[in-house]
Formats: C-alpha cells, sequence, structure tokens
C-alpha cells in the first residue's frame, strides 16, 4: 500500500511539480502527473514515485518507495518528513496569500497560480552544485549538464530492470578529474569550484547541512561568498532552494529582474537594487514572491509564442 500524505492547503500538485516536466527519468522528473526522484533514506538511494489521488481541491499524495537491492527500507514517519521537506508540503500559502493581498500584482498571481508551492533541494550541497552549474548559462543547458553530472557521478541504484541514480555526494565530486567535469559539459573553473567545496564537506571544513539553523541569511550569505566560485547571486540561490529561506531574493538574477520589470515596471530595465526595492514590499516572503513572478513570466512568454488561432 502507497504512504498517503496530506499537505496543508491549498496545494496544487500538478502546478507545483510542472517545474521538473522535462527533467531526467533516471534522477528526477514530472510525467504524465507522476513526480519521480531518487533520495537518499533508510541508508541508501530509494525511488519515489508520488501521484495526487485526492479530489480537486483537496490533494492527498500517494507515494510508493522502491529501495534498491541493496538499501534498506525506510520508515514511513521519515519518508513522510523527507517528501514533506522536499515539496514544501507543510507550507502555508493563506499566509502569504494574506500577506500581500493589497499587493494588486500578486494578488491577481496568487489567485492564477492557487496552491502553487517552491520545491527544495534535497540536500544543501546539492543546492549549491545546481547554483554553481547554473552560473552565466541557460537554465535548459544547465539541465541538461546536471543530468550528466549525476548520471556520471551519482550512486546508482537498480530497481527491477531499471537503473537510476542519487544526486551525486560530495565523496562522489570531491576526487573528480578536470576531464571528467568537462565530460560532463562544465568548465574547467567550475570543476574546480565543486571538486574544491565537495573536498571541503569530505574533510570537514565546511558543514553546509547545519546551516539550516543560520537566524541571520546575511551572515549565511558573507560567510559563503569567501569560499572560491561563490558569489552572492549563488549564496542567495543557496539559501532559497537549500534552506528554503523564502524571505531571501536572488535579485542579481537576471531573470528575476525581467519578472519584476514585466509585472511592476514595463519598459524599464530592472537593476537588482531597484529589485531588493520593490521586493522590500514582500517583506518575510520575497523568495517566494519572487517565485510566483517567475512562473507567471514563464507562462506568459508561452503563451505568447503559440501561433494565433
Amino acid at each position: 500500500m502507497p504512504l498517503l500524505i496530506h499537505p496543508v492547503p491549498p496545494y496544487d500538485f500538478s502546478l507545483s511539480c510542472s517545474f521538473f516536466s522535462g527533467g531526467d527519468p533516471a534522477f528526477r522528473t514530472f510525467q504524465q502527473n507522476i513526480f519521480s526522484q531518487v533520495i537518499r533514506i533508510g541508508g541508501g538511494p530509494v525511488v519515489i514515485r508520488i501521484r495526487d489521488v485526492g479530489e480537486e481541491g483537496d490533494a492527498v499524495l500517494a507515494v510508493d518507495a522502491l529501495p534498491g537491492e541493496d538499501s534498506r527500507e525506510a520508515s514511513e514517519e521519515d519518508l513522510k518528513r523527507h517528501i514533506s521537506r522536499l515539496l514544501s508540503l507543510d507550507d502555508d500559502l493563506e499566509v502569504f496569500y494574506q500577506a500581500v493581498s493589497d499587493d494588486p500584482v500578486l494578488s491577481s498571481l496568487t489567485a492564477a497560480l492557487h496552491g502553487l508551492k517552491v520545491p527544495s533541494s534535497e540536500t544543501v550541497f546539492e543546492a549549491l552544485v545546481t547554483s554553481i552549474i547554473e552560473q552565466q548559462i541557460a537554465t535548459p543547458v544547465a539541465r541538461k549538464i546536471e543530468s550528466r553530472l549525476v548520471r556520471r557521478f551519482g550512486e546508482e541504484v537498480r530497481v527491477g530492470k531499471k537503473t537510476y541514480c542519487a544526486y551525486p555526494r560530495p565523496v562522489d565530486l570531491a576526487d573528480a578529474s578536470p576531464a571528467e567535469f568537462r565530460d560532463c559539459g562544465l568548465s574547467a573553473r567550475k570543476g574546480e569550484y565543486i571538486s574544491g567545496i565537495a573536498r571541503m564537506v569530505k574533510n570537514g571544513a565546511l558543514d553546509l547541512e547545519s546551516s539550516g539553523s543560520a537566524s541571520d541569511p546575511d551572515s549565511f550569505v558573507r560567510e559563503l561568498c569567501k569560499i572560491r566560485g561563490i558569489g552572492r547571486w549563488t549564496a542567495e540561490f543557496v539559501l532559497l532552494r537549500g534552506l528554503h529561506r523564502l524571505d531571501t531574493i536572488p535579485a542579481d538574477d537576471l531573470g528575476i529582474r525581467r519578472a519584476i520589470g514585466r509585472f511592476y515596471c514595463p519598459g524599464e530595465e530592472v537593476s537588482p537594487a531597484r529589485a531588493r526595492e520593490i521586493a522590500g514590499r514582500w517583506g518575510e516572503w520575497k523568495g517566494l514572491a519572487a517565485y510566483y513572478l517567475l512562473v507567471a513570466e514563464k507562462d506568459a512568454g508561452e503563451r505568447a509564442r503559440l501561433p494565433s488561432p
């Protein structure tokens, strides 16, 4: 029997997981209304498959956990906690909606995107590696590189006749060669950044996973920026993706500034300072508000590319 999880409403499963459409089936994807990912739980990699079996407006997630041949079966409690964090199922969006109800733009977008929750990376290390890969390249290109990295370095897990891969751990990347990174499509410099950080974590010089208790995001950003290859853009995305700090907005990001410009100041080129100024009105929900703007901007762009009827 599958494990049943009741997310804090409102929650739109399909809308929230659509970000992973077109992902690598060997690691993480959303296809035919089923979200699948390899996670580490219960002593090894496990393939999870999630679908919504609830009625409209009342999501109930059915989770099938498929351990590999050498993995131990995870407890239902651990599985529920892990998935709830991964998909942000415990977030209370009604608090966010109320907080931005006086903002005409966000009030409209939250109605259109009702139930959209922003997912988190499984680990802070994954969020950091992903953000380094994405530095100064288009998202589709970054996804292809990340897929190659996962397939090249991730621990394999066999379920039936299929082979899946978990996201690489620091120990998997610490001793990777420049040639191996190049084969994945990474530049030599990004490969150096990733292997250097992986060695720091492996050797105990950097403890990323306990950073979730950091109460001061500005301090976290300053400390992370001391590491070679990490600037403010990367550090703030790590806060948002890896630590689920929804009060953080990576205002240096071109996509976020473009989305803010589209909805708040059409025709204006929005600077990082201007983006932070506008985001100030969203208080502790800056990151979540920015995510809604990005999704809405992407949807608007896709509609604009459709042929006229």
